[in-house]
């Protein structure tokens, strides 16, 4: 199974210059804890991730007003992704080895093509030992933050 099998295709987005406030509305919009951070909404090169904890301590803990704050400023630009035909395996092994819940895929141009969870491994995992690790690892306490 390929990560284009199981992935979330088409993610809501936002770019760096959008207010911070407008990127935690949607996120609370969509249900999400991640939104993927693309250059412009046209090229939908993958730039970085907006996390919620981002805002909770790039920006809520250091009193940035999420009005006039924008992404670029609290956003986790070193992001990990995947490509659509990488293997489920080698995406929970890159979630696994990062800690981190969610991987956006992209093609071969950088851009934006989807977006993998946890939650959708577990659901999809033929391999529940091998889901279940994955777990274990994204979960152990590291100096890292989750995406």
């Amino acid at each position: 199974m390929k990560a284009q099998d199981i992935m979330s295709r088409n993610p809501t987005c936002v770019t760096p210059d959008t207010p911070l406030a407008e990127a935690a509305r949607l996120m609370k919009q969509e249900n999400v804890g991640v939104i993927p951070v693309v250059e412009s909404q046209g090229s939908r090169q993958l730039v970085g991730v907006l996390t919620d904890r981002d805002i909770a301590i790039r920006a809520v803990a250091e009193g940035r007003d999420g009005a006039t704050t924008s992404v670029g400023h609290v956003m986790t630009s070193e992001v990990r992704s995947a490509s659509p035909s990488d293997s489920v395996n080698d995406v929970m092994a890159l979630m696994g080895r990062e800690q981190v819940r969610r991987i956006p895929i992209v093609d071969e141009r950088g851009t934006l093509v989807g977006i993998v969870a946890q939650a959708d491994i577990v659901l999809e995992a033929k391999d529940d030992k091998k889901a279940e690790e994955t777990v274990e690892r994204i979960s152990r306490p590291s100096g890292k933050h989750a995406q």
